[in-house]
């Protein structure tokens, strides 16, 4: 592994090396680069800087894990011209996301009826692995109807406001989607999963807003002191994984064929200038586009679980969406490179975008003081609400972390925990937590993770995201 150097307080680089053509860089304090000196996922950071036309660094948020190709929390932009796209710097669960649900409840009305609650999402929203959707199996055109259009799909029969896609990312759409490149397997699979959670670290909270650092970024978003907020984190379900299985292993062929040679077959690529770059591209925004239409629908199924376990009307609970971010993407954006904006290709996987305030792509009602950004922590302690900052664009091609980021494996937590109760264990934490299976509630235990509030101060202090606001869970569904 090359050297690792201090560059700042927060910032560390690997110096460039053989086949590397950038350096790296991660971000992290001393307590989380101890941790990181000698994981694999720092290794995975140098062997992204070998793709061709990446630009800048290849990058690592707080958050970095071991992952596929690229580390779980890894940015790397590339030239149109001589770049590639790889399905590594997506990830398998295409256009994972969190969602952020405002309501004007508060929590001496909610926190009584929290095991109802719970009774009623669980019966509302099917989760677990596999998972059979909340409405009936969609046909193989409307599967490709969806595909193209995402979140207005949704909307359109009623799942939602009008104003939603508003406040999505890209509108809930990316455009050029194209089902034709889609294969019958992964057709096959999405065509009963819309509206469902899924399993691993996949979930629905009902939190209460505890602590506000800005008043005026949470008066902004609506979200105030003791109010109840709904975290919905899920993606593209079985249709998006098959296509990336299908394009990752298409792709090390396509490696070979234009001669790209790669430390590591799991980063295995196709020039952006290629037809099966193309053709990648096309599923990729489909699975995209399912996923928003997937936790669009999940939204609008809690939203009438609460009212109906509250005994209230939905319109009576204040009901509002804040936004929803994607966390495993790559899509065309304009970034500085070298001092001159570019046109290049974001490669975000386990990474949040984070544009700053007076950005042309956050919406109108967030503009003065930027994007927001939903970085979920663990079940047990709490997540946080963000706003993206000027050095996102001069340090991380507007990316921030998306999250906790594990520090145990799953089969690491299945030894530790034994035959403990954790269902007990995190009602004395304060925490009612349902679950599909006791082996994914063990793998999903606190303890699993790092600490969310260092990931999100790290960015903080080095000028790429700032904190707004804390959630802390009362009541958690996870698949």
């Amino acid at each position: 592994m090359p050297p690792l150097h201090r560059l700042s307080e927060f910032c560390w680089e690997l110096a460039r090396e053989g086949g590397m053509r950038v350096p790296g860089r991660i971000y992290a304090n001393d307590e989380l680069m101890e941790t990181l000196r000698h994981e694999k996922a720092v290794e995975q950071v140098a062997n992204v800087a070998h793709l061709p036309g990446i630009v800048g660094y290849s990058l690592a948020m707080p958050d970095i894990h071991w992952g596929y190709g690229f580390p779980i929390g890894g940015v790397a932009a590339t030239r149109p011209e001589d770049g590639v796209i790889s399905p590594g710097g997506v990830g398998f669960d295409i256009n994972c996301g969190v969602r952020l649900l405002r309501t004007t409840l508060e929590r001496p009305g909610v926190e009584p009826h929290l095991d109802r609650l719970l009774d009623c999402i669980d019966g509302a929203i099917p989760a677990g692995v596999g998972g059979h959707g909340a409405i009936p199996k969609l046909s193989t055109e409307d599967l490709r109807d969806l595909a193209r259009r995402g979140a207005a799909w949704a909307v359109d029969r009623g799942y939602g406001r009008p104003d939603d896609p508003a406040y999505i990312e890209e509108g809930g759409c990316l455009a050029g989607a194209d089902p034709e490149a889609v294969g019958d397997r992964a057709l096959q699979r999405g065509a009963p999963q819309i509206g469902t959670l899924g399993s691993g670290n996949h979930f629905l909270e009902i939190d209460v807003i505890d602590e506000v650092y800005d008043p005026v970024g949470a008066d902004r978003l609506g979200l105030k002191p003791g109010g109840i907020a709904v975290l919905i984190h899920s993606g593209s379900r079985g249709f998006g994984y098959q296509i990336c299985d299908d394009f990752a292993r298409r792709m090390i062929g396509v490696s070979k064929k234009y001669g790209i040679e790669l430390p590591d077959r799991q980063l295995a690529c196709a020039p952006l200038t290629s037809p099966e770059a193309a053709e990648y591209l096309a599923a990729m925004k489909c699975a995209a586009n399912y996923a928003w239409v997937n936790r669009q629908v999940i939204m609008s199924l809690t939203e009438g679980a609460i009212a109906r376990a509250l005994g209230r009307k939905p319109e009576s609970c204040g009901f509002g969406l804040v936004y929803d971010v994607c966390h495993n993407i790559a899509k065309y954006e304009e970034h500085l490179v070298e001092g001159r904006p570019q046109r290049v290709m974001v490669h975000r996987k386990g990474a949040t975008r984070a544009l700053p305030p007076g950005h042309p792509l956050v919406p109108a009602a967030y503009k003065d003081g930027g994007q927001p950004v939903i970085v979920p922590g663990d079940m047990g302690r709490y997540s946080f609400v963000c706003l993206g900052a000027e050095g996102s664009l001069t340090q991380t091609f507007g990316s921030t972390c998306h999250g906790a980021g594990r520090v145990a494996s799953r089969s690491q937590m299945q030894r530790q925990m034994g035959r403990e109760d954790c269902r007990a264990i995190m009602k004395s934490r304060g925490v009612r937590v349902r679950a599909k299976s006791r082996a994914g509630l063990v793998e999903e235990m606190p303890e699993a993770y790092k600490d969310v509030e260092v990931v999100v101060d790290v960015m903080e202090r080095a000028g790429v995201s700032r904190k707004v606001c804390r959630l802390k869970p009362l009541a958690v569904l996870k698949g």
